[in-house]
């Protein structure tokens, strides 16, 4: 099982360094399948380092004003994750992990294309705050608002929204005793996988298809979410 882990986790970081999204889609419902107790705070943790890398990698193309508006709504909107961390029992948390991924996935496929406002830009990172503070799925509304933006637009800003707000969910976690050590620690241990998959995407992220990387992403986390919820 922990090779399976692994292998999502380097997986997982190689899709969203190229294609700026996906991360969670993937590792969220093999994670839940494995130990429930790995969700969110092993997901959040290992997502920062993977961020704040692709951020870094492409920020001559962030979209400050967007990142701005996203993050400051997905702030706000992080205590209502942790609420629903308190009324969801342990037992019914794959069960919620395996829905909301389902969910993301089904509207990120359906939903038409737009131009993105301020109002936009709010409402996804009010459902990002709630969704990744409770699963660690939070990438569906980021990667809606800029599916038709720039791929280099896409991955650095999502990146970024996505770095911020998981040290808020991470940080109102151990504040309220909801977050535990062993979550880091097994963070720190995925760090190689992490960096080898980030490296690898580094070498071929210009080159990917975006249109047939996001359809694979969307059409793992449809199967896994639903083997996830069935085997609840």
């Amino acid at each position: 099982m922990l090779v399976v882990l692994a292998v999502t986790v380097g997986v997982a970081a190689f899709v969203q360094g190229g294609s700026g999204f996906g991360y969670a889609l993937i590792v969220a419902p093999v994670a839940g399948l494995i130990d429930p107790g790995l969700l969110p705070g092993f997901l959040l943790a290992s997502m920062i380092p993977l961020n704040a890398y692709v951020a870094w990698r492409e920020r001559s193309s962030l979209d400050l004003r967007g990142a701005g508006w996203i993050s400051a709504a997905r702030i706000v909107a992080t205590p209502g994750g942790l609420a629903l961390l308190w009324v969801i029992p342990e037992s019914g948390l794959a069960l919620f992990v395996g829905l909301a991924t389902v969910l993301a996935a089904v509207v990120s496929l359906l939903a038409p294309a737009f131009a993105p406002g301020r109002g936009a830009y709010l409402g996804a990172g009010v459902v990002t705050g709630l969704t990744e503070t409770a699963t660690g799925v939070g990438g569906p509304p980021l990667a809606l608002v800029y599916q038709h933006s720039p791929p280099a637009v896409l991955r650095s800003t999502v990146a970024l929204c996505f770095l911020v707000g998981e040290i808020a969910s991470l940080a109102l976690l151990f504040a309220t005793g909801q977050g535990a050590v062993a979550d880091l620690g097994r963070a720190v241990a995925a760090l190689p996988l992490i960096a080898a998959g980030a490296w690898l995407s580094r070498l071929v992220h210009h080159r990917l298809d975006a249109r047939r990387m996001r359809l694979f992403v969307l059409g793992f986390a449809l199967v896994s979410g639903v083997v996830l919820m069935l085997g609840v």
